[in-house]
């Protein structure tokens, strides 16, 4: 068990549901960056989700982008990501999950990202534009460091895809609300719920939904039937337009997720 295996049986035993935030990693620098992880944990964060910039993303909206540009243009990499990590590792054990592209990681080399994010004290990965039925290689070095490999669903996924993410996900899944991009409109509806329900056939992972969801109405909605509520675009676009209002958010998300029994 790592970190995430661990907060996720807590969270169990105490019936609560996990809240999963989002921040740009250097954004609006990484000196910010450690602050605000800390910002996120005392306000009631479970695990962090942390982005790594990247030129040339799929899966983020215009919110994220313009997040990894700000960074990139500060000259922020994968590598000066691990550092920060391995500093906030000094005042906390909440779990951190990365969440960038293959290419950084192919680029860096696997088996030298994993020791190096090992060292740093990195819990789990998730990249999006890397299909679970061709990650062996990366998969079998992440399982020898003890981190965990996180694969995406969508509503279109097919039961053969769900079965293959059920069996190679590690920590938890991250089921993707929306047919498009972070930041969208998120339609909370019974597809979403029978989705989740879906998913919980196969796996006996805990299931995490992310991608819209921005109101504390609507993590609470989810934190219903889900094991966990991932926001990011509304965080990020908070922290650099009112990050004043950042800490009472977050805290009124927690409360919402924590309203469901």
């Amino acid at each position: 068990m790592n970190r995430i295996d661990k907060t996720f049986a807590s969270l169990k035993t105490s019936n609560r549901k996990a809240f999963i935030p989002y921040i740009m990693a250097g954004d609006p620098s990484l000196e910010d960056t450690i602050r605000l992880v800390k910002l996120l944990e005392e306000e009631g964060a479970d695990l962090i989700e942390l982005g790594v910039p990247f030129s040339d993303p799929l899966a983020d909206g215009p919110v994220i982008q313009e997040a990894a540009l700000r960074a990139l243009n500060k000259g922020v990499t994968l590598r000066k990501v691990l550092k920060t990590v391995k500093q906030i590792r000094r005042d906390t054990s909440v779990p951190i999950i990365l969440m960038t592209y293959y290419n950084p990681v192919f680029r860096y080399g696997l088996q030298s990202f994993f020791k190096d994010a090992s060292y740093s004290g990195v819990d789990g990965l998730i990249i999006p534009d890397l299909l679970p039925d061709e990650a062996d290689e990366l998969s079998i070095i992440a399982n020898e460091y003890n981190i965990s490999t996180i694969f995406l669903l969508a509503p279109t996924s097919t039961e053969e895809r769900i079965k293959i993410v059920s069996r190679c996900s590690k920590g938890f899944i991250y089921y993707v609300s929306i047919t498009g991009i972070t930041g969208s409109r998120l339609r909370i509806d019974r597809h979403l719920q029978e989705m989740v329900k879906r998913i919980k056939r196969f796996s006996n992972m805990p299931v995490c939904v992310g991608f819209g969801v921005k109101k504390p109405k609507e993590a609470a909605s989810i934190a219903m039937y889900a094991d966990g509520v991932i926001i990011g675009s509304s965080i990020v676009k908070m922290i650099n337009e009112k990050r004043g209002a950042l800490r009472r958010y977050i805290r009124d998300i927690r409360k919402a997720i924590d309203g469901v029994v």
